[in-house]
């Protein structure tokens, strides 16, 4: 009962911070604090887009039983590019941050879906 009410948690915030990022990736522009972070990362403006619908991709996948292990795993994926390429930019502090991001997908792939339906 406790790995369902902590997978179900993890999933719900994990759909939310995945729309959320869509939405502050698209509208990027009216944050200027992004706007330095994405040129820091050497993220150009025409990549922004993908960036946004890979994010509401991952959210839609995870909230579907039979995409939940592909979802998570692209969200994995995102968050190590991320890393990366703040790894490459020497910010070490936005490859710091990621880390806790990177966790989530992972243990909710060893918790698995909350929802059984049968």
């Amino acid at each position: 009962m406790v790995k369902n009410i902590s997978s179900a948690l993890l999933l719900l915030i994990s759909v939310t911070l995945s729309f959320k990022h869509a939405w502050d990736t698209v509208h990027f522009k009216n944050n200027p604090e992004s706007v330095k972070m994405m040129e820091s990362l050497g993220i150009s403006e025409a990549f922004v887009l993908y960036l946004a619908a890979v994010a509401i991709a991952i959210g839609i996948l995870l909230l579907i039983p039979y995409t939940f292990f592909l979802g998570n795993m692209l969200n994995a994926f995102l968050v190590i590019m991320i890393m990366g390429l703040a790894l490459r930019a020497e910010n070490y502090r936005i490859a710091l941050i990621e880390i806790p991001f990177l966790a989530m997908p992972l243990i909710m792939i060893w918790l698995k879906y909350p929802f059984k339906f049968k």
